[in-house]
């Protein structure tokens, strides 16, 4: 599985660890089933994950022109 590093503030750093508690899970298990739409998907998520595929599809680019 590929390595990401996320910036959180604190509050969403704290509303992830409460979410991950109650739902008896670890921080990273709460933030993948989130990035994988188990729940509803937020705005900053969506954007996120599409800045990763754009990210992921400039180097592929890169990789190729190499």
């Amino acid at each position: 599985m590929p390595k990401v590093i996320l910036e959180l503030d604190a509050n969403l750093y704290g509303l992830l660890n409460s979410a991950a508690r109650a739902n008896h899970s670890s921080l990273e298990d709460e933030c993948l089933r989130r990035l994988e739409g188990a729940d509803r998907r937020s705005r900053y998520v969506q954007a996120l994950v599409a800045e990763l595929r754009a990210d992921e599809e400039q180097q592929r680019a890169l990789q190729r022109q190499a």
